[in-house]
This record gives C-alpha cells, structure tokens and sequence, in this order.
C-alpha cells in the first residue's frame, strides 16, 4: 500500500518551486516593512498617530478627529497600531497564521489609505515623501497581501507547513490502529523529514539579518547620535504609513490635560487663541530687520498649516489671523483638508470704507471680527468713534461677534464712555519685568509701535479699568513679542483679569504653551475680576 505523503505541500501543479520561492521572499519583504515599522514606533517615545489621523479630510475624518481629541482613545489607538504591525511583521515573516496575518495587514493599509488617499482632489499639499495618483504604497501593499492571503504560500516555507505536519502526524497516530480498507494492513507512520522541518524556519536567516540592520541603526547608536542624524538628513526614522509627524518638535504624548474654554457670545474659544504675527510673516523684533523676511520662509503654506493643525490637536480650537487674500487662500486649503480651528478675523476698516475688508473675512468664514490695534488707537485719538460704530454695527448685523482691539487704554475707555456694545475688547498687556522694556517719554511715542519693545504703556491702570469692565477681555502681547517666559506671561495676564490670552507660536512652542496655560488655569488664580467668558 502506498503511505500517505504529509510533507507534500497541498498546492496545485501550476506553481513550482520557483513560483513558491518567490512568493516566500515577497511575503518575508512585507513582513520586514511591518515589523519594522512597528519597531520604529515602539522605540519612539513620542510617536503618535495624532500626527497622521489629523490630516484626514476623506472617509472617516470625523472619526480621526475625534480620536486625537480623545486622549485616552489615541492611546489605545497608539497601542494597537504598534502591536499590530510588530505581530503582523512576525506573522508574514516566519509564516505563521499567514492569511490571518494577510487580511490583518491589508485591513491596517485600508485605514491607512482612507486617511490620506492620493486622489486628485486630495493631492494639493499633501505631506507624502514621494508622488502618488491614486496608487501609492499603502494600496501595493494592500493589494500584495491581498494576493498572498489567497495563494499558497502557508503551505511553503513556513511555520504554518510544520504545523500542518504536526497536526497531520497526530491524526495518523490516532489512527495507527485501524485496518486499510483495501489490504487489511496498518497504517505505517512515515518518518519525520528533518528536511521539511528545516524549510519551515527559512526564514530564520532573513529575521537574523533583520535583528543586526535593526540594531546597528537603533541599538549601537547613542539616543544623541540618532538624533544628530535626523537632524542631518532633516528626515525621522521610517516615514511611512502612519508614521508620519505633525511636527519635529511636537510631543501630543506629553500634553497634560484639556485646555480650558470660554465663550464670547454663541463661540466657544480655547483661554489659549493662537495669534497671527508669525505666521503673517511678521515679527516685532526690535531692530533686527532680517526676523520678519525669515519668518515668511519658514511659515510655507505647509508649515501654516502644520501648525494650525498641531493647535487643534494640542486643544487651541481658534486662531486670531488678518483679514488678506492670501490668509483667506491658505485658510481655505487648510478647512478642505479637515481641519476646523476658528478664525477670529482682525479688519481694518478705513474712514473711506469702513465695510469692505470686514465683509470679506465675514463672507470667508470667520467667527466673528474686531478692529485692528493701531487703527482702532487712530479712530479714538482722531475723535472718530463713528467708524468703529459703523463696523461694529455691520458685524453684529451678520450675526457673529465684534470687538475693538487697542494698543492704548484710551480706546476701551472711549468705547465704553460713547455707549458702544462690543461683544468682547482685545487689549495689549504685559509686564514690565524683562530686560529690554525701555519706555518712552512721553508715553505717547509708542503709538503705532515706533518703539518696538513694549506695548502696553500702563498695565496697572489696564487691569483697574477693565475690572468694571463687563466684557470679555481678550489680551495680547502678552509675552511681549517673546521677551517674557509664558509661565510668568500668562500667570500675570489670567490674574489681573484677561479671560483669554492670544499669543502668536511656532510649531515648536505649541504643546509647552498650552501645558504652561492648562497649568496656571489649573492653579488657583487671584483674579482681579470674574470671569467675564
């Protein structure tokens, strides 16, 4: 009688093991891209997927969102993110549970591509390191673990094959016993082929040399030589799939809590607002000409848009931005990739027109309006309360709230003593306690900033005044364009009275300032006054 042979692998004659061959180098290929995908992000302390989920603007966005707005959610996102690709690179690599480990992959590269998919209406700024239509990566691989859950290759140079030996072993012992239907003869076991056992860890050498790549690049170089590195070549490690940052600087794992809000009107607003000097391109910087050319550099429609998203991520949901074209352009892109911060627009009427630039942000989308610092100071000096009426007037018209905005205190004094209603005032405040705070004399030669080093002339009598204010305050300069540490800037600001503070930032400073404001705000404050917000 002709033994059963067990070791034969159960394919169909149309694939050689040529064929079997190449289909076990594809499958151990992708597991090493999982595997070390998911070893990146497990070595990484500050790798999140915040990073990635906040540029959907597909499928799902508004899932994504609310999982980086849910801490606990994102971390156990996180989690499953890294365990996912660590076991499913181990389950193609050494072929074990090899269509399970297939569907699963292919599953996580779906998500991954609805996240950000290369179609044409979403490739426009796109942050890719590569140039996709439609096909990109994420979509092979799909595709490829797609072919490989449906062919054969379980039963090829796996641990799944000796599995199949075991298991088809212990069968036939359970039988050994019985009698051939034909010869009346016992069932013989065959011997074990040390050879098939062999094949089945094939992959052994592949996951050696994996194990010394892995360590030369992450093992034998110091925490400080890596980082050397990337900042050499300006690239982090494995920026692929969800790997992808916010920003370099970035940590949404270290941010401490959620940041407190407060209402003006029907608009809920973060205490923390991000201001729009810096990613204008505009910086008081004393007397070095060359800060306002290099942050119009630096701040690309991409870096404006990075850092927008990083202040919803971090919990700053509005953002104070002049009304111009190019703002509304860049604002436009950054709402049709998903992202919803709030635009509180500073205008500028003029005594000609004081409408027109009003109507454009309001027609643009924003939340409400105010009128610029140093326009409003001119009005007020000028005596011509009648255009700040006028503007205010049409904004509530439009339903949304409206504010004046003054570098000088004369300008809430007036506004209030004429009768006006404003929905909320922005005032310039700070401290004095920094070193290059030089005031002029007289005080009036600030006006229109031609001393650039400080901007509010009297914050004593500002918190005094504004303490029979029953309006909501939001206050600016706060840290005098950088001069002052926001610990000491937004104790002083929330204390003496302010019910939000808008404070221009780069992307690197975004998750200590809203650590440094949810710290204060937690803390007791000896407030001047009630919240007004």
């Amino acid at each position: 009688m002709k033994q059963p042979d067990i070791y034969a692998p159960e394919t169909s004659s149309r694939f050689t093991t040529v064929h079997m061959t190449l289909l076990f180098l594809l499958r151990v290929a992708v597991g090493w891209h999982f595997l070390y995908e998911g070893l990146v992000k497990l070595l990484d302390p500050n790798w999140t997927s915040a990073g990635y989920l906040v540029e959907s603007r597909w499928l799902f966005s508004g899932l994504f969102h609310w999982i980086i707005e849910t801490p606990a959610v994102l971390f156990v996102v996180d989690i499953m993110n890294i365990m996912g690709l660590i076991l499913i690179g181990l389950g193609l690599f050494f072929g074990f549970m090899t269509r399970l480990a297939s569907i699963s992959g292919a599953l996580l590269l779906f998500l991954y591509y609805i996240v950000i998919p290369p179609l044409p209406s979403f490739i426009d700024g796109m942050h890719t390191e590569g140039s996709y239509l439609i096909v990109n990566k994420n979509l092979v691989e799909l595709i490829t673990l797609t072919v490989i859950a449906f062919l054969p290759v379980d039963r090829y140079l796996s641990l799944d094959r000796l599995y199949a030996i075991i298991k088809q072993r212990a069968r036939l012992s359970a039988q050994e016993n019985a009698i051939d239907a034909s010869d009346g003869a016992k069932v013989a076991m065959p011997p074990v082929d040390r050879r098939e056992i062999l094949k089945s860890f094939a992959a052994v050498p592949f996951f050696g040399a994996f194990v010394i790549s892995a360590a030369k690049r992450h093992g034998w170089k110091s925490i400080e030589e890596r980082r050397l590195m990337e900042m050499i070549d300006g690239n982090p490690n494995a920026i692929t799939s969800a790997t992808m940052r916010t920003a370099r600087f970035a940590n949404l794992d270290d941010i401490n809590g959620q940041l407190q809000t407060g209402r003006i009107g029907n608009v809920e607003m973060s205490r923390l607002i991000c201001g729009g000097n810096l990613i204008s391109g505009f910086a008081h910087a004393r007397d070095l000409i060359y800060v306002s050319p290099f942050l119009k550099q630096y701040f690309t429609d991409e870096k404006v848009m990075d850092t927008l998203h990083l202040c919803e991520a971090a919990g700053i949901n509005t953002a104070i931005l002049r009304t111009d074209m190019d703002t509304i352009r860049v604002l436009n892109k950054y709402w049709k990739r998903g992202g919803k911060i709030q635009w509180l627009a500073q205008t500028y009427p003029s005594e000609e027109d004081p409408i027109s630039n009003t109507k454009i942000a309001l027609e643009s989308g924003a939340v409400g309006a105010f009128i610029q610092g140093n326009l409003a100071d001119r009005f007020v000096r000028s005596g011509r309360i009648d255009i700040i009426e006028k503007t205010l007037s049409y904004i509530k018209s439009r339903g949304v709230i409206a504010g004046v905005a003054g570098h000088q205190l004369q300008v809430p004094v007036a506004i209030e003593k004429s009768g006006l209603e404003p929905d909320f005032y922005m005032k310039t405040f700070h401290c004095r306690d920094y070193w290059s705070f030089q005031m002029a004399d007289p005080p009036d030669a600030v006006v229109d900033n031609r001393l650039d080093n400080y901007w509010c002339m009297n914050p004593e009598e500002t918190a005094d005044f504004m303490k029979q204010v029953k309006r909501p305050w939001i206050a600016y300069k706060v840290l005098a364009a950088g001069s002052i540490k926001p610990v000491t800037g937004f104790k002083y600001t929330f204390e003496n009275g302010a019910d939000f503070a808008c404070v221009g930032m780069f992307d690197f400073q975004v998750i200590d300032n809203v650590n440094t404001a949810h710290m204060v705000l937690s803390n007791e404050l000896a407030r001047s006054r009630p919240w007004m917000a």
